[in-house]
């Protein structure tokens, strides 16, 4: 009974809304389904084509042209390189930065080089030296310096030398009166009067003995006499020769005159007319600045670079000059206070350029390797800062050819890395070709 009753109205509601609910869902899920079909599956090629070629289309595809040419023109990129899409990429950019110019590379045909000045050389073996610099000073040769002493005690007369003068070897300087010359000469006097009377004397007692006059006893003894006399005028003689006086005359028997040692010049004078001075005031300096010493102060890690013998260029500190020499001395001893040594080079200066007192640089080649690839210091240019650099001809020009350096001197610098031996690069002119790709650089810039 139950089943054939017709439904009631509450049941007729239920089954109107659960047949809603159920049309609702299929709608979303078919519009769903409906909007993720493009991106879930890729449109076939082939299919493509033939919609082309017939001409049909939708008016969904027509809306969606331009989306669908941009899909289609990735996925056709995709299937021509794979899943390689940065590749392509990075191929695109080499491309074009092949195009641009390099920085490095400096466009100059050899008439241009020529008018430059660019001279070529070629890389290879070469002896390189450390450099040791020193602080010096300029001071007079003691060697030929002298410091002139009357040797004599008096009072100056006159004075015929002034400071600064040149003067020659045996020059009068000063004329001293002293009594002690004038002892000198007259015992000299003295002894060559008693010579005269024993050489008379021996002379007649020897002729009285031949003669078997006189006994023989008593021409022994006036021949000791005249032996005695000999000597004693010889003495008196080379007193006066040890102070550098002569015999003299008669009437100026206490002048003494002060003559030059050398050929020089009057660096000091300690004397004037009327003053008196001792046997061992110094009235004089006389140097031959013709020439003179650089000395200079050692410290104990450089004593042993610097030896006898060794080639120095010394530097003027004042002005523009320098001048070779050889070192001359190295102290033995290092002084307690200064911890150094002490060191000389002599050099010659026969203009009078280098004058005692004048501070100087000396350069002395500490020590010398062998480096198997070289080349000349001056080829060596630094851009973007301080990255060195070397040119080396190519094709169509120059380029900045990138080195690692190692030793150097003053002539050759050490390649490590950058350049092989034999290897040909620009050793003159090289600081124009660097003007020259600075100015290239900055056009290409702009």
């Amino acid at each position: 009974m139950n089943a054939m009753n017709p439904p009631t109205t509450s049941s007729r509601r239920t089954a109107v809304a659960i047949a809603v609910i159920l049309v609702l869902g299929a709608a979303g899920a078919f519009a769903i389904l409906r909007g993720t079909e493009p991106a879930a599956t890729k449109p076939d090629s082939h299919a493509h084509a033939g919609a082309e070629k017939s001409g049909g289309k939708s008016e969904h595809q027509h809306e969606d042209k331009p989306e669908g040419q941009h899909a289609h023109g990735k996925e056709q990129a995709h299937d021509d390189h794979g899943d390689e899409p940065q590749g392509e990429h990075s191929h695109e950019g080499g491309a074009h930065a092949a195009n641009e110019p390099q920085q490095d590379l400096l466009k100059l045909d050899a008439a241009a080089a020529k008018t430059a000045g660019v001279t070529l050389a070629t890389t290879g073996p070469a002896a390189i030296g450390s450099t040791l610099q020193l602080p010096g000073e300029i001071r007079f040769n003691e060697d030929k310096t002298a410091h002139v002493v009357p040797r004599v005690a008096g009072v100056a007369e006159s004075v015929a030398a002034n400071l600064g003068q040149m003067v020659k070897k045996g020059q009068l300087l000063a004329t001293l009166t002293s009594p002690a010359v004038s002892e000198q000469r007259s015992e000299l006097m003295a002894a060559q009067k008693r010579l005269a009377l024993a050489r008379t004397t021996y002379q007649r007692e020897k002729q009285l003995w031949q003669e078997k006059i006189s006994a023989e006893q008593d021409y022994l003894q006036a021949q000791q006499v005249l032996r005695e006399a000999e000597i004693a005028a010889a003495n008196a003689q080379q007193k006066l020769a040890a102070i550098g006086a002569g015999a003299g005359s008669a009437g100026a028997l206490n002048r003494f005159e002060l003559r030059a040692p050398f050929d020089g010049v009057i660096v000091e004078k300690h004397l004037s007319v009327g003053e008196a001075v001792q046997d061992s005031t110094a009235v004089f300096t006389i140097s031959d600045l013709r020439s003179v010493w650089a000395e200079m102060k050692v410290s104990a890690p450089d004593l042993p670079f610097v030896r006898v013998g060794e080639k120095a260029v010394v530097h003027a500190t004042a002005f523009e000059s320098k001048a070779t020499g050889v070192v001359a001395y190295v102290g033995a001893l290092i002084g307690q206070e200064t911890r150094t040594a002490p060191a000389r080079i002599t050099l010659d200066n026969p203009e009078g350029i280098w004058r005692p007192g004048l501070f100087v640089n000396v350069d002395l080649t500490a020590s010398s390797q062998q480096a198997a690839v070289a080349v000349a210091t001056a080829a060596i240019q630094k851009i973007e800062g301080d990255k060195p650099v070397v040119f080396v001809p190519v094709e169509g020009g120059f380029k900045a050819q990138s080195v690692k350096l190692g030793k150097a001197d003053a002539r050759n610098t050490e390649v490590l890395q950058g350049l092989s031996a034999g290897q040909s690069y620009v050793a003159g002119g090289s600081f124009v070709l660097k003007s020259e790709l600075g100015k290239a650089t900055a056009e290409h810039v702009h």
